[in-house]
């Protein structure tokens, strides 16, 4: 499978992408700065936003992976909308838009005030591709709240909208990225993980 993945030099993409390679997938990393991908990525530069790529990378991919931060979230997801046709989009979210207790954790009072307006950005896409209907064939993963570099464990549990742990390793994220791209279960919904 032919898989392009925007934000593959970042933190999450850069796992995302090792993981793929490392299941035998063809993937396509495409960065705005031409950074440093792993090993057996096609580095393309470009941007989220440009439809002219994005439509040149998805007649080219069978999935297409969004795993860029927040700043140009918005723009790259309405860009991604229009051009990715019947392709899967994938996106990576935040845990700012899961429900506790019928309310987003970003609304929360204890929610980190430093990590709130990405997050509200992040919710804010979500809405917008549950809007789209059944035209295009997304889905977002939503980590549990604290995301950093650590163990590839392949053992983590799934929820839909409410938080199922605490914490998640980026490489577990990345394998339930890929699980879901190989096997697709979560139709134009959100899905989350963790520990």
């Amino acid at each position: 499978m032919k898989i392009a993945i925007y934000g593959a030099g970042g933190m999450v993409g850069s796992r995302i992408a090792a993981e793929a390679v490392d299941r035998g997938h063809d993937v396509i990393g495409v960065t705005r700065s031409g950074g440093v991908l792993p090993g057996g990525v096609r580095a393309l530069r470009g941007s989220a936003t440009d439809p002219s790529i994005t439509k040149a990378v998805a007649d080219e991919a069978d999935a297409v992976v969004c795993a860029i931060g927040p700043d140009d979230y918005l723009d790259a997801i309405a860009t991604l909308a229009t051009t990715v046709g019947r392709k899967r989009l994938l996106l990576v979210g935040g845990a700012g838009s899961l429900i506790v207790d019928g309310q987003r954790v970003v609304d929360s009072p204890d929610f980190p005030p430093q990590y709130q307006a990405g997050a509200l950005i992040i919710a804010q896409g979500l809405d917008y591709l549950r809007e789209l209907g059944d035209g295009i064939e997304w889905t977002m993963l939503s980590p549990a709240k604290e995301m950093a570099p650590g163990e590839r464990t392949g053992t983590f549990r799934l929820g839909l909208d409410a938080p199922v742990g605490d914490r998640i390793s980026a490489e577990d994220y990345a394998v339930a990225l890929v699980d879901e791209i190989e096997h697709p279960v979560h139709y134009r919904r959100r899905f989350t993980l963790g520990y």
